[in-house]
């Protein structure tokens, strides 16, 4: 392993002149694994266009799309070296440097998706998460709406009693690994990359994630059952190498750190957009059949599984109890507008 990824950082390296280009430009290099129409691209088009007009004289922004440095392990380790300067990931993936970031594999940790945007949007709360993972080399510099995770499978999921024997794609995630095994599937980790091959060749029956895995990913075309159980909402995070961070003058880190605010607005406007189409030619071309289930039902098999976590994680305690006073607080906002 640690073979291959220094033959890797060597190559990125050896490509652009250990981080400098011709012209004098220092080449940023961004890798995630998402396709070019996915909004996480959209929105790190945007993060190169506003850091380029701004400072396009001494920066270069390279992306790199569809796991082209590697899959989101691999990357993470790459983003560690310095070998690639941002990389976007999963926050699960970020728990095997940084065990708080387990938080947010916490299955029905958000009582709803108000409450899940009312907690990314608390910067007090959300900044002293991102700089926990600084020892490791890195920091998040932003967050993109990745959806709410659901599980599609080549039969129907209704209940939890449909998943017993279901081999189930899931995140290197431990919280996400006992979700599914408790429910009745095989947990079944792998690289996202692999997932439409492994579902059409019967390694794994199916796997969990949002609307997009259909259509971008064409995972649509192998599994034609689609269950809105919303068991997690879990956010993908940008993470940018602490030390290309530091090194940046001052003024430039800020332009930096600017565009990745704005790339986080296109992302969430992107997102909404592409979920709608994704629904509506999942529906229409690929013949997929989403099922309204009952969510109490899977939500309450978990409960005991939400509490061993906090139980065994004492670094995720104090946020875990503020995100149950933000879904308190807006369950309880949406009572007195009378919604449900």
């Amino acid at each position: 392993m640690f073979a291959a990824l220094s033959i890797l950082a060597f190559s990125l390296f050896a490509l652009t002149g250990c981080g400098g280009v011709g012209n004098g430009k220092q080449i940023v290099r961004v890798a995630h694994s998402q396709t070019e129409i996915h909004p996480e691209h959209v929105a790190l088009v945007e993060f190169k266009k506003y850091v380029e007009e701004r400072l396009g004289d001494k920066y270069e922004i390279q992306i790199f799309p569809n796991e082209l440095l590697g899959g989101q392990k691999k990357v993470i380790e790459l983003c560690q070296t310095g070998a690639i300067d941002v990389v976007v990931v999963g926050a699960p993936n970020v728990e095997t440097v940084e065990r708080t970031f387990e938080l947010f594999s916490i299955p029905y940790l958000f009582g709803s998706k108000e409450a899940y945007f009312a907690t990314m949007n608390d910067e007090a709360l959300t900044e002293e998460i991102y700089k926990t993972p600084i020892h490791a080399g890195f920091r998040v510099v932003t967050w993109y709406n990745a959806g709410l995770r659901s599980f599609y499978a080549k039969t129907p999921i209704n209940t939890p009693d449909d998943m017993k024997g279901l081999k189930l794609r899931v995140q290197q995630s431990p919280a996400s690994i006992a979700m599914v095994n408790i429910l009745g599937g095989a947990a079944t980790p792998m690289a996202f990359g692999e997932v439409y091959t492994a579902i059409q060749q019967g390694v794994i029956d199916g796997a969990e994630n949002n609307e997009l895995a259909l259509t971008a990913n064409k995972h649509g075309e192998v599994a034609k059952y689609y269950s809105n159980n919303m068991h997690q909402m879990i956010p993908d995070v940008v993470l940018a190498n602490e030390r290309f961070l530091q090194n940046l003058p001052e003024a430039d880190r800020k332009v930096f750190m600017d565009a990745f605010k704005e790339s986080n607005k296109v992302e969430l406007v992107e997102w909404d957009k592409k979920v709608e189409e994704a629904k509506k030619y999942a529906i229409e071309e690929q013949k997929v059949t989403f099922l309204n289930v009952d969510m109490s039902k899977f939500r309450e098999k978990m409960l005991p599984l939400q509490a061993d976590i906090v139980k065994n994680n004492p670094s995720i305690v104090k946020f875990y109890e503020k995100i149950q006073e933000i879904n308190d607080k807006v369950a309880e906002d949406k009572e007195k507008k009378g919604d449900k």
